[in-house]
């Protein structure tokens, strides 16, 4: 490959905060790296959107990164696997990663009485796409699935330690306290930044999957495979974009990153882009 493609960056997006913590583990993983980040901030949360609005909002996201020039995709937001990640890894030259898969793969690695809880937004829910995975690679699991659609705007407000978010969290996953759960899948990136919380109340026995590490682990196997790795040592360049609120994504994204995020670009508007992709197919 060549080393113009190599310093290419690795494009990222979101919702909103949460696929930080996706690019915090990619960053440390692979600390050479160039990144873009697009976090759709406009127009969160996704969970609440219909399937063919979510797919049009992962497909506007994707050509706006492409136009960047990125060497490898990452959608980092569950919800938008859910319904576009197929679609997107069809349509595009560049390799695509979805975080879906790696929790996925990481939940079947760890579970050991198969008794496995997701939980995620109304829409990841809804799409059964991780219920349906799951069951193929764990035949015999006992799989419960619960939206928890408050937890992202709490993450988004900075609800990290609230009183509030003690009693949504046990609103949301009581029931599972006897069901005998032994791992949770976390299938929102807002979500690891609750984890104290949901362990609290599901005690030390119970395993938390936060995919992105995984996500981070693929991310790199991807690029070794293709030669696409940057071999420079200089300073990584990071750029994030915004729909909208750059100020607050600044102060608010370093809790996600844990790393200073100093500029932060709002010139992102859908309506302008002619998407890439055919975004009236299988909607």
């Amino acid at each position: 490959m060549t080393t113009d493609l190599c310093r290419s960056g690795i494009g990222i997006f979101d919702s909103g905060f949460g696929g930080l913590t996706v690019m915090r583990a990619i960053r440390q993983l692979l600390p050479c790296e160039n990144i873009i980040y697009f976090g759709d901030t406009a127009r969160l949360p996704y969970g609440n959107k219909s399937p063919d609005i979510i797919l049009r909002y992962a497909i506007e996201n994707s050509t706006f990164l492409i136009d960047q020039g990125i060497k490898v995709l990452v959608i980092a937001c569950h919800t938008a696997c859910s319904f576009a990640l197929e679609h997107i890894r069809a349509a595009l030259e560049i390799p695509v990663v979805g975080i879906s898969e790696p929790g996925i793969a990481e939940v079947v690695n760890l579970s050991k009485n198969g008794r496995v809880a997701i939980i995620g937004t109304r829409a990841t829910i809804a799409s059964g796409i991780y219920q349906q995975k799951l069951q193929l690679a764990l035949p015999k699991a006992e799989i419960t699935a619960i939206a928890c659609p408050l937890f992202v705007p709490l993450v988004e407000e900075g609800f990290l330690n609230h009183p509030l978010t003690e009693l949504v969290v046990q609103e949301y996953l009581g029931p599972l306290k006897s069901m005998e759960i032994d791992t949770i899948l976390l299938g929102c990136t807002h979500y690891p930044l609750l984890q104290p919380a949901i362990q609290k109340h599901q005690g030390d026995k119970v395993v938390l999957v936060d995919p992105a590490n995984a996500c981070a682990k693929k991310t790199q196997t991807l690029l070794r495979e293709l030669g696409l790795e940057n071999q420079e040592k200089s300073q990584p360049l990071y750029q994030f974009y915004v729909s909208d609120d750059p100020d607050k994504f600044r102060m608010h994204g370093k809790t996600f990153l844990n790393y200073p995020i100093e500029d932060v670009r709002f010139n992102f508007s859908p309506s302008s882009f002619v998407p890439i992709l055919n975004c009236d197919e299988n909607i």
